[in-house]
């Protein structure tokens, strides 16, 4: 699953506005609504948000995200 389609199921299910979520996974705000418009991050971003998930919901909820 997409890294865009992973952070949005996360938003979702917790109720996480987009601006808080990249607040605190990343400090960057603005991350999902860039993500939107077609920025695409490098693996060691990914890789960190993904972390950030996993920790949030559990691995097995994360384990099909990939990067792009």
């Amino acid at each position: 699953m997409h890294l865009l389609s992973c952070i949005e199921r996360h938003l979702r299910r917790t109720g996480t506005p987009p601006t808080r979520f990249g607040r605190e996974c990343l400090r960057d705000p603005q991350f999902v609504f860039d993500l939107r418009r077609g920025r695409e991050p490098g693996p060691a971003v990914c890789t960190r948000v993904i972390e950030f998930i996993r920790r949030r919901e559990g691995a097995e909820e994360v384990a099909t995200c990939t990067a792009r």
